[in-house]
């Protein structure tokens, strides 16, 4: 999907590009905000609710960010990361064909690709002239989310917000909202130490602030930890290549507002009463403790999960399980206690690992694991090398660690839970990539792309990107019609939902029409074959 570069250093190229560029970096931050906000009242669906919605809004973003910068013809050079992204596409796509859930493996795809998008549409788009619009977009974004957070946990109550994972705000989960939050700290920071005015120093001050208090409250320890990883490696850099940072007075300046900033909200976020209902007298001290604690709880259940997520993966080392089919084959491979399957369901209690990597791993197989590791460590590589280089200016080489440390909190919160497996978080994720990471400089020996070569490409992601917004839709419109007591037509418009096709099966069964709560039952079956209640239902049928 990449395209050739072209040459970018006169005045008319750069004026004729820069206008779809902005308007691609827009498109890419409008919809990371609205991906944010954006849940549905539809509690019988308490996951989906939250994650369709924002799905929709990745593939949008997306697809509109990379249409709109090659019909500009706003291009960037071609470079190994996009190798590894299309390798590790086309391999998730392998896996997908095979996988025994159809409807999962699409829809994990369908994000797959939509981070491709991103990637090219914001690397793109930062290039020509938006650069500046996405990393402060994205910024302001990571801070409204953490402000919903904070007026949940502060009294302000909504049915578009959950109650089981408070404070998770529009996210739904505190460990969703503080994945974004820690996140956000970087690119906030960068905001700080390069403003050149004292007016934006304070305002990235404030938004550190309210991230910062959003992470104590949510409690989330792969998001501290992160964190905590994140300082190490950034420290490490300083160290290794300080250069003439401390004589900008900007940057000093700005790292004063940002220690500032980041104790100020933590320190609120402790003393100021809230109306959380913690069960413990030291919550965030008790969280504080576990952070690394494997031997009990929550830590102990992962490792059980990841040793036999890894049995998984060696049952089907050439392309996994299948993409996004995780949760159908677990139970195959796990016992019966295992902390992972709900004792009520016999299925997953989630539907997807507490991993990124073991989701990886085994989902799409051991050589789209390489390929993912090989883009990551790649990015943060990268980041690293381009702070190095003391011959560029301050700002340059701050994107550069910037970008390091987003991968760093990343690759860190994935280790520990789902995260580039969800929409929000790669849309954040790959758009902050593209306007962080430093890009080589344009090739003058290739020339633009011709008009009709662009115009096929533009079709082709349209294409794909109306179709993967098209399966969000309509789940989307299904929720609504399940929940006004229509099953058999929600189930007719989204047929790959277990929840809505098992449902409706029980409900014909119990009315008894046998003929309709049979197609229905199979069909669940067919979905999770593993499911204990799925194989109860369809099993008087023939």
């Amino acid at each position: 999907m990449t395209v050739s570069s072209i040459p970018v250093n006169s005045t008319a190229t750069t004026t004729a590009y820069r206008r779809t560029a902005v308007a691609a970096g827009w498109s890419l931050v409008v919809l990371a905000a609205v991906a944010t906000l954006v849940a549905l009242p539809y509690r019988s669906f308490d996951l989906d609710r939250f994650l369709v919605p924002k799905e929709l809004a990745l593939h949008v973003g997306a697809t509109v960010a990379l249409v709109l910068t090659i019909a500009g013809g706003a291009t960037s050079p071609r470079t190994r990361f996009d190798q590894l992204f299309l390798a590790f596409i086309g391999l998730s796509a392998a896996s997908a064909l095979f996988a025994p859930n159809y409807w999962l493996a699409s829809r994990a795809l369908a994000i797959s690709v939509s981070a491709a998008f991103t990637w090219w549409g914001a690397r793109a788009a930062a290039v020509h002239g938006a650069r500046d619009v996405i990393i402060r977009g994205l910024a302001l974004v990571t801070v409204i989310g953490a402000g919903t957070a904070l007026a949940q946990a502060y009294g302000v109550s909504s049915d578009l917000a959950s109650m089981s994972r408070a404070p998770g705000g529009t996210f739904g989960n505190r460990n969703f909202m503080a994945h974004i939050a820690a996140a956000g700290v970087p690119l906030l920071g960068y905001l700080a130490l390069t403003a050149r005015g004292l007016p934006g120093a304070l305002l990235a001050a404030v938004g550190m602030g309210i991230n910062a208090a959003a992470l104590v409250l949510s409690r989330t320890r792969a998001a501290w930890l992160a964190l905590v990883c994140c300082v190490v490696v950034v420290v490490f850099a300083w160290l290794w290549r300080r250069g003439t940072m401390w004589r900008d007075a900007s940057a000093r300046r700005g790292l004063v507002l940002i220690m500032g900033g980041l104790i100020a909200g933590g320190v609120g976020a402790v003393v100021i009463p809230n109306t959380l209902d913690w069960r413990s007298d030291s919550p965030y001290l008790e969280s504080a403790k576990g952070m690394v604690n494997y031997r009990e709880g929550s830590g102990r259940g992962r490792l059980r999960q990841y040793a036999n997520s890894a049995r998984l993966a060696l049952s089907h080392p050439l392309l996994g399980a299948g993409t996004g089919n995780w949760a159908v084959e677990y139970p195959g491979v796990a016992p019966r206690n295992d902390p992972s399957i709900s004792q009520e369901t016999g299925m997953t209690a989630n539907p997807w690992p507490s991993s990124d990597w073991m989701a990886m791993l085994s989902e799409r197989g051991v050589a789209a694991f390489v390929i993912w590791t090989t883009l990551l460590v790649g990015l943060a590589v990268a980041g690293l090398r381009g702070w190095g280089r003391l011959d560029l200016p301050l700002d340059a080489r701050l994107r550069a660690i910037t970008g390091t440390a987003v991968v760093v909190i990343i690759a860190v919160e994935g280790t520990f839970d789902a995260v580039l497996l969800l929409a929000m978080p790669t849309l954040m994720f790959w758009a902050s990539m593209g306007a962080l990471m430093p890009a080589r400089p344009p090739d003058p020996a290739l020339g633009p792309m011709g008009r009709g070569r662009r115009a096929l490409l533009g079709v082709a992601v349209l294409l794909l990107g109306v179709a993967s917004a098209e399966y969000s839709a309509l789940k989307i419109v299904a929720m609504d019609v399940y929940s006004a007591g229509q099953l058999a037509r929600a189930a007719s418009i989204d047929p790959g939902s277990f929840r809505i096709r098992l449902r409706y099966a029980q409900l014909m069964m119990s009315r008894g029409s046998r003929t309709a709560a049979c197609v229905e039952a199979k069909a669940a079956r067919a979905l999770f074959p593993r499911s204990p209640e799925a194989r109860r239902v369809a099993s008087g049928c023939k």
